[in-house]
């Protein structure tokens, strides 16, 4: 046991060393203070008094020190006290900070990142050691529970599988310096892989369905779609319903959205239901229920699209509000911020404390907002029922999920400056002196491979003078097809696998740099199954922003159209 803070409680005396500094030897003897002793100061001074008073004259005896050492006790015991009131605060503070965090921690709930059917490969770091951050965005339409059944719906929706109506990817790159964010319609028909209900252990077969359906998998079955259908790894999910979109709206304190014309977003004739929007026309700043009627707003916005750009300006104005009030190194603003999040969000497991979440959010803060662009799917009618449904759009969806995958900016102008950079490398070697290993990596997302796949397409590099290229017996797994250089290689690498790439009219996308082992490979995916030809769908190069919403979080002026019969107040 160690000493009593409290004098005269010790466990045993405290024996102090001569030159020893910070124990006070008046006020600890015997486990009585000096005052009380008999003889005061002259017992507890003994030879030293008589020293002093040697040193000055008989008359001061050994009395002259007295006043002196008072002071010194005083002092000591003042320090002291002080030192323990500091070494209390100090563990009274570290305990309840301790508690708090360990308080938002539990309010997190968290789930697995994945239903079991993640097909997706993960980027490899770049040159830096960097890489990419894809986080889904998830908004359930949960009427389960009182305040999110007061907030929208009925009661015969009660007790229902949610619908992942908000579903938005969220890619910052490898270097910090660019964001995307890209939303898929509700209604887009998708393959769906097989998934089990995390909490119900309700399992479903794959198949074909519309995307909003696959929360009833649980977010880890939205997460394996969206991989499914992109070829994104995607690192995280995050999660809110209604209640939730309320509180963090009031914790944030208001984002100013825009309407060219006055807004009443109720029920019409025919199209019932409605978000009971009301704005007059201009700007406003909103925040808990109207931040969430915004959002929920589709019939006065003429559909899912325009919901989506209008959600794209509601997260730009967020994202300014935040900066405008340092919230990312504000103290107390990210306390209130932390406690709202932690109730209103479920995550992904990976991402399960606070301490993970708030490194989350430093990665985004230095993002410019002239860097953050957002859109909505390119997408087609659906042929099997085209009044409700969409498809990604052939060509032009290929293009952006490429660009999502190789960590591209979604600007032009980023765009065109890489591709500069690139040709000005150095030029590729002749097609005869390059050694190339082809893959059949067509097993990927659960099919058999293609038999013969590898040596077909190493017969079309040889026709193209590539005469050194040979089959691997090794087989590979790609969703799709790839040229990859070690980065040993460097930018004459890089130059070698282009050329590769143009031979068999492959994307620019197309070229990967992997850590340094393997030479320059070429794995034919599984969206390469079959042909001499490479499908021009995936091979197309329009820019994925033409024909679609796109915003730009650097534009503070965006305003959304109202459609007309909603413009009566």
């Amino acid at each position: 046991m160690g000493r009593s803070s409290t004098p005269g409680e010790g466990t045993r005396p405290r024996v102090r060393h001569a030159g020893e500094h910070g124990w006070d030897d008046g006020l600890y003897q015997d486990g009585k203070s000096d005052a009380a002793a008999p003889g005061g100061d002259a017992e507890a001074g003994g030879a030293d008094s008589g020293r002093r008073g040697a040193g000055h004259g008989a008359g001061h005896g050994g009395r002259r020190g007295r006043p002196h050492r008072a002071g010194k006790r005083k002092k000591r015991r003042v320090l002291r006290w002080i030192a323990f009131s500091v070494a209390f605060l100090i563990l009274a503070t570290g305990s309840a900070g301790y508690l708090w965090y360990q308080h938002l921690n539990g309010n997190l709930r968290k789930g697995e990142r994945s239903a079991g059917n993640s097909a997706a490969k993960k980027t490899a770091p770049n040159a830096a050691g960097q890489t990419p951050l894809n986080l889904l965005l998830i908004g359930s339409d949960s009427r389960n529970s009182k305040e999110n059944l007061r907030l929208g719906g009925s009661k015969e929706s009660v007790g229902g599988t949610p619908l992942a109506d908000v579903q938005m990817l969220l890619h910052v790159s490898a270097d910090r310096k660019n964001a995307s964010v890209v939303s898929i319609p509700r209604d887009t028909r998708v393959d769906i892989p097989a998934c089990e209900n995390p909490e119900t252990h309700k399992k479903y077969p794959a198949g074909n369905g519309i995307i909003n359906e696959t929360l009833r998998g649980g977010p880890g079955c939205t997460l394996d779609t969206w991989e499914k259908l992109t070829g994104v790894y995607i690192d995280h999910w995050m999660m809110v319903d209604f209640a939730g979109v309320v509180d963090m709206a009031d914790a944030v304190g208001g984002a100013w959205v825009c309407v060219k014309q006055n807004v009443n977003d109720v029920s019409k004739p025919g199209v019932p239901g409605g978000s009971h929007l009301r704005l007059t026309a201009g700007r406003h700043k909103i925040k808990g229920e109207d931040a969430l009627k915004w959002l929920r707003t589709r019939h006065a916005f003429e559909s899912d699209i325009g919901r989506s750009k209008a959600q794209h300006m509601y997260l730009n104005s967020v994202m300014r509000e935040l900066k405008n009030q340092n919230a990312f190194t504000d103290t107390g603003r990210l306390m209130n911020l932390a406690e709202t999040g932690t109730k209103s969000l479920q995550v992904s497991e990976e991402i399960g404390t606070v301490k993970k979440l708030f490194d989350l959010g430093m990665q985004l803060k230095n993002v410019p907002l002239d860097k953050m662009n957002m859109l909505t799917m390119p997408r087609i009618e659906d042929p099997e029922d085209p009044d409700a449904h969409v498809l990604p759009k052939p060509g032009a969806a290929d293009k952006l999920w490429a660009l999502l995958r190789d960590d591209q900016s979604l600007d032009p102008k980023d765009r065109a400056k890489a591709a500069k950079k690139a040709a000005a490398g150095p030029k590729a070697g002749a097609p005869a002196s390059l050694g190339v290993t082809v893959v059949n990596g067509t097993s990927a997302d659960g099919q058999a491979p293609a038999q013969g796949r590898a040596g077909a397409v190493r017969d079309l590099l040889k026709a193209k003078g590539f005469t050194e290229a040979d089959t691997s017996t090794d087989p590979g797994s790609a969703l799709t097809t790839e040229v990859a250089y070690p980065r040993s290689a460097g930018a004459q690498g890089k130059s070698d696998a282009l050329s590769v790439a143009k031979a068999l009219s492959l994307p620019t996308s197309a070229v990967k740099e992997t850590p340094d082992g393997a030479g320059l490979t070429l794995t034919v995916g599984s969206d390469w199954r079959t042909g001499a030809t490479f499908p021009k769908a995936a091979a197309d190069d329009s820019d994925p922003l033409e024909g679609t919403e796109s915003v730009n979080g650097g534009k503070t002026d965006d305003c959304m159209d109202v459609y007309w019969p909603y413009r009566q107040m």
